[in-house]
């Protein structure tokens, strides 16, 4: 008889330290993580620190872990899902929410249909989603740019391309920024967008400091706003 294979599960997280997990994430995501003790993620450290917050009587050393980052051997990943092959579930978790959504694990989830292992996604905070929910801008049309050229000429350029993109097609363009770079990236922004464009910027969502408003680019002018090392989304509607 033929062994059934494990499932490969796509665990989100919180989207950040100051919210108990439970408070934005369903109660199926504790007890798949109960139950599972093969885990890919992206840092080992930060991921030990969710199970304890959402399964404290979990044992740490019952976990087996493999990290997914860019520095992962393409190679190496071809054996991530062996434990799936023999019968146990897997799970991914992201540090960004949603796993694959801005975030490695793409790769993973093709190998998993390659295999014809089940792939099931979990629901979760994205905090893209969550963003545009809030912005007041365009959901049925939106594109989501990920990060933004890092030369600042070029970076002004492209936010332009994004405006006019904007304007033509009435679409919401979202993107975001390495947090440390969040401040210089808001100041390009606003350098480079018409004043009457409507800029919505969405600062720690779902946390107690959480930030997010919508102006145009000639009222955030006259708005001062630290978001240094804070996650942000920044959404643009032309």
């Amino acid at each position: 008889m033929t062994q059934a294979k494990g499932k490969l599960y796509l665990i989100p997280s919180t989207l950040g330290d100051g919210t108990a997990p439970l408070e934005v994430l369903p109660i199926s995501v504790k007890e798949i993580i109960t139950d599972t003790k093969y885990f890919i993620v992206e840092n080992e450290k930060s991921f030990r620190r969710f199970v304890k917050a959402i399964c404290p009587n979990k044992k740490q050393a019952s976990l087996h872990i493999k990290t997914l980052n860019k520095f992962t051997n393409a190679l190496e990943l071809q054996n991530y899902l062996d434990p799936c092959q023999e019968g146990h579930n897997i799970g991914i978790v992201s540090e960004a929410g949603c796993p694959v959504i801005a975030d490695p694990g793409s790769a993973v989830v093709e190998l998993a249909h390659q295999k014809n292992i089940r792939v099931v996604p979990m629901v979760g905070p994205s905090s893209i989603i969550l963003s545009l929910m809030a912005s007041g801008f365009n959901g049925q049309n939106f594109a989501f740019n990920g990060y933004l050229p890092i030369d600042k000429t070029e970076r002004k350029s492209f936010i332009k391309k994004l405006e006019k993109l904007s304007l033509n097609l009435s679409q919401t363009q979202i993107f975001i920024e390495t947090p440390y770079r969040n401040d210089k990236l808001l100041a390009d922004i606003l350098q480079a967008l018409k004043p009457s464009t409507h800029l919505c910027v969405a600062c720690d969502i779902s946390l107690p400091t959480e930030f997010i408003q919508t102006k145009t680019a000639a009222e955030w002018k006259q708005t001062k706003v630290d978001l240094h090392k804070r996650p942000t989304i920044f959404l643009l509607q032309a």
